[in-house]
């Protein structure tokens, strides 16, 4: 009886180990498979955004949207990124160590470049200031994926930026509204002239006005306005100051002498590329008031006084 009882336990106990076994054996098989299911990983240049453009540079974002069909995390190792237009180089790079995708995960990696247009244009000398360039943005992204090792991926984008060109400025005439020494209301018809291959929608302007040397005032621009590309565009822009605070200018151009005339400022444009904001500038000869008779006028009651530059 003894003897049945000690056999029957060790045919239990072998019946465990083999349990054992075939558990540890199942458990190689879920890992072989897990091994054997490792797959490359995908990706997709999403967007190319300018995130800021001016007249000296532009500041570009290429979003990459990678994705990890593997149980474990897998190192991006490098980014090679080329900005081409034509065939043409225009800015190339290399971003090492560039993170780690998540297991079964997807990512966004932005890649930044910056477009220095002195550089391009003294590179390529039929580049110019006001063009619009065709671009094509390559990425290499290379990836250590275990079991399968180092894999390439590339990638591609095609799109265009421009070259911003800044609006010439000239101030046609300065139309006095309202003069006396305590207060002035002059109206400055300006006229803005787009060189670029595209256009301007401007909807905010900023600017200060000098004669001589003295600053007379500033203000804003009054309503929007559109200036089509190769294209130009009239805009009336009020400003009042106070001709007694100016001293010697002021007499000058009312003596018929002159003074010259200073315009700086800034103006916000919406572009089919983002919005802008570009300087504009005008230093003029000599301004001098002059009279001119009202439309219709027949007597000296129907003149007014205007500024001629």
């Amino acid at each position: 009886m003894v003897e049945k009882d000690e056999k029957e336990k060790q045919e239990d106990e072998k019946s465990g180990f083999l349990e054992t076994v075939k558990d540890f054996i199942h458990d190689i098989g879920e890992k072989i498979e897990e091994v054997v299911a490792f797959g490359k990983p995908t990706a997709d240049v999403a967007a190319v955004h300018i995130s800021s453009i001016n007249l000296n540079k532009a500041d570009i974002v290429v979003d990459l949207v990678i994705k990890n069909p593997n149980p474990v995390p897998i190192p991006l190792i490098d980014i090679n990124y080329l900005i081409e237009s034509d065939g043409r180089k225009l800015i190339s790079g290399l971003i090492p160590d560039a993170g780690t995708i998540h297991s079964h995960g997807e990512e966004t990696v932005k890649v930044p470049v910056t477009l220095v247009y002195t550089d391009i244009k003294n590179t390529y000398h039929d580049i110019h200031s006001g063009n619009i360039l065709p671009y094509r943005v390559k990425v290499d992204l290379i990836f250590d994926v275990p079991i399968l090792g180092r894999l390439t991926l590339p990638l591609e984008k095609t799109g265009e930026i421009p070259i911003p060109y800044k609006p010439d400025v000239n101030v046609e005439k300065i139309q006095l509204e309202k003069f006396s020494m305590e207060e002035t209301v002059a109206i400055l018809h300006m006229k803005l002239e787009n060189k670029n291959d595209f256009d301007l929608h401007l909807h905010a302007l900023d600017y200060e006005v000098w004669l001589g040397d003295v600053s007379i005032g500033s203000a804003e621009l009054p309503k929007s306005a559109t200036i089509e590309k190769g294209g130009m565009n009239y805009i009336d822009i009020p400003i009042t100051f106070r001709p007694k605070d100016f001293g010697s200018a002021i007499w000058d151009m009312i003596r018929g002498r002159g003074a010259g005339y200073t315009l700086k400022g800034n103006i916000d444009v919406n572009t089919p590329f983002g919005v802008m904001k570009l300087p504009i500038s005008k230093v003029g000869g000599t301004t001098r008031i002059t009279k001119k008779k009202k439309d219709g006028g027949d007597d000296d009651h129907d003149e007014v006084l205007q500024l001629f530059s």
